[in-house]
């Protein structure tokens, strides 16, 4: 489906102006939410027994298994505009959060694992680790569409304190008050074509990286050229730096999978280049593990 052109028409109805609408979508982005409950086709299963390729081995950290978290099924989820997902075949994420999360900055790969099973492989149940309590509850999940903004958007928010944002974002908020005169109607066009949903998402898939998740990248990326000796960055202009890094980056990186883990206490997150992803690049996956808000 042409979720695009679904709103554009849409907005033309309300008068607004197709440049308006241009810009604006340039930056709406459309993700996959999957949750539990009845009804609709089952896309995808939380916990329980990933299926293997056969013949293949639960993946490890050394020689400890990660934990799997979920998978999904490519041909069953819904079609995303420039969301360059397989077309079919299925997603595997495994993730030992606790040690991730203690490896965050360091590059340290190992506890995370985006595994991609083409639809022709022969599969069959992995086989359970000889570990207590290491296979969570299995249940199947269900998906639903939602509508995201990049969250420099906030920026524009009457609630923002305009003292709290660098120049950089007030630059931003600026921009956004002159060349989007109806973007308060533009939001409230996808949240009615998208409503949100309030309760507890099990993933979302697609749409925008997490805020601190991009700023990790940022800040690791300006820090890795200041000792190539690339740029130099004054202590006074850093947190300008890092806000212009992160909206370049926003642009550049998608958010794969963001999912809350079992415990509560800890929030994973997969996130890739939109080209990583197209080309079928799934191990240049980053994972970032934080505890949870």
């Amino acid at each position: 489906m042409d979720h695009q052109g679904q709103f554009r028409r849409a907005a033309r109805e309300l008068g607004i102006p197709d440049g308006e609408i241009v810009r604006f979508t340039t930056h709406l982005r459309l993700s996959i939410r999957l949750g539990g409950g009845s009804g609709g086709v089952p896309v995808g299963q939380f916990g329980g027994l990933p299926r293997l390729p056969v013949g293949t081995d639960w993946p490890t950290a050394g020689a400890s298994p990660l934990p799997f978290v979920f998978s999904v099924d490519c041909a069953s989820l819904p079609r995303v505009d420039d969301f360059g997902l397989p077309a079919d075949g299925s997603l595997l994420f495994f993730l030992a959060h606790e040690e991730d999360h203690l490896a965050g900055g360091t590059g340290d790969r190992r506890y995370a694992r985006v595994a991609y099973v083409p639809a022709d492989t022969d599969t069959e149940v992995a086989e359970e680790p000889s570990i207590p309590n290491f296979v969570g509850e299995q249940y199947d999940v269900r998906a639903t569409m939602g509508a995201e903004l990049p969250p420099w958007f906030a920026a524009h928010d009457d609630d923002e304190d305009e003292d709290d944002l660098s120049p950089f974002q007030q630059q931003l908020a600026a921009d956004l008050e002159r060349d989007l005169p109806h973007l308060e109607e533009l939001r409230a066009l996808a949240d009615d074509l998208w409503p949100p949903d309030e309760g507890l998402a099990s993933a979302d898939i697609g749409g925008y990286a997490d805020d601190e998740v991009i700023r990790s990248i940022a800040e690791q990326t300006l820090a890795g050229r200041e000792k190539a000796g690339e740029i130099v960055v004054p202590v006074a202009q850093w947190y300008s730096q890092v806000e212009q890094e992160k909206h370049q980056l926003t642009s550049e990186w998608v958010s794969l999978a963001r999912f809350p883990l079992a415990n509560e206490f800890y929030y994973g997150s997969f996130v890739i280049r939109h080209d990583d992803l197209t080309a079928g690049r799934l191990d240049e996956a980053l994972s970032v593990t934080d505890f949870s808000e």
